[in-house]
């Protein structure tokens, strides 16, 4: 059996054909980064126009890739929400017409299930249960897993998500579009022992996350070290960025351990584009040896926002028959605890 899948929920649109035996037959991917650069963040009309103009001749390539033609594929996957609505509407009229055209089944997908599954796109894949710490520019949740749409939301932001701090702290300090990544670059210059960022809700019981006020925290700091011509020298930026950074780290790491205690797993899944980071990484990765037990992640290339995700998730999806009809629709905000089982 095998699925087409079509991500449009922000700024990249990813198109992928996943086959139930073989696995991933061919992804293709279109980041807006250069579009939205100059705005310093997505436009959400923009978005929506890029999406139109690229998504057919990904698809007709991605197709080609996998050496496919309509007639070898079973279904037609697109990311229904959360997102932008503008971008998800795109996706879910072009999932649904070739759908129909093709008289083949439509499956609509979460977003966020595609960004937990990711991982089982690799050799080593996890085995149920496992936590998951999802963390992207608009999500940042902890959530037991039982099974495929068996999600428990253990805590979430109350807040801005850390890729979405990230990305406001970058630009705080004057850093280009997209600024997380940039940001992380920069601390890797920078001094761990001059500033000392707050742990933001590390000290209160739960699991809930808030990375506005440590947000707020770099501003300052970084005002309080600009100088009369609203200059901040470089080695201070890089201070300021490794310091900031070291905060989100700690505080997810410190949420995580607290996770695992109460849930009393073993298996920890990282996944969103904040998955990444390579300081992270190796945080979680030295707290699940102390603890017995193993992390998981997707590839690089599938921590962001990718088609093949989509088309791994709508796979399950469709061998459970879990289908849509012929309205186009789109869902912006979307609990992932309301999903159904598989």
């Amino acid at each position: 059996m095998r699925i087409l899948g079509i991500e449009t929920s922000c700024d990249e649109t990813g198109v992928a054909v996943y086959d139930d035996e073989q696995g991933l037959l061919a992804h293709q991917l279109y980041s807006q980064v250069e579009l939205h650069a100059d705005y310093g963040g997505v436009v959400p009309e923009l978005a929506s126009r890029d999406h139109s103009r690229k998504i057919i001749g990904l698809i007709r390539q991605t197709l080609a890739e996998a050496n496919c033609t309509q007639e070898d594929i079973d279904g037609v996957a697109y990311t229904a929400g959360p997102g932008l609505v503008g971008a998800l509407l795109v996706g879910a009229s072009v999932a649904r017409s070739l759908a129909f055209a093709w008289g083949k089944p439509a499956v609509a997908v979460h977003h966020m299930e595609g960004h937990l599954l990711a991982p089982m796109l690799e050799e080593n894949v996890p085995d149920f249960p496992f936590l998951a710490l999802l963390v992207s520019g608009g999500h940042t949740q902890m959530v037991s897993v039982g099974g495929i749409g068996q999600y428990e939301v253990m805590g979430e932001s109350i807040d801005d998500a850390a890729g979405e701090a990230f990305d406001k702290t970058a630009k705080l300090l004057g850093l280009d579009y997209p600024g997380g990544p940039r940001l992380s670059k920069l601390a890797e210059m920078g001094d761990s022992s001059r500033f000392t960022f707050p742990r933001p809700m590390t000290t209160k019981p739960g699991l809930d996350f808030s990375f506005s006020g440590l947000k707020t925290f770099a501003a300052n700091t970084i005002a309080a070290h600009t100088d009369e011509s609203n200059v901040c020298d470089e080695q201070t930026q890089a201070d300021i960025a490794r310091a900031f950074e070291d905060a989100v780290v700690d505080t997810l790491a410190i949420k995580c351990k607290r996770a695992l205690k109460v849930s009393g797993l073993k298996r920890l899944v990282v996944a969103g584009g904040v998955s990444a980071n390579r300081h992270l990484r190796v945080q979680l990765e030295t707290l699940m040896k102390s603890r017995g037990g193993e992390v998981f992640y997707p590839r690089h290339e599938f921590c962001a926002d990718n088609g093949a995700m989509i088309a791994y998730a709508g796979m399950q999806r469709l061998k459970a028959n879990q289908t849509v009809g012929l309205e186009i629709s789109a869902t912006p905000r979307w609990p992932m605890d309301q999903l159904p089982a598989v």
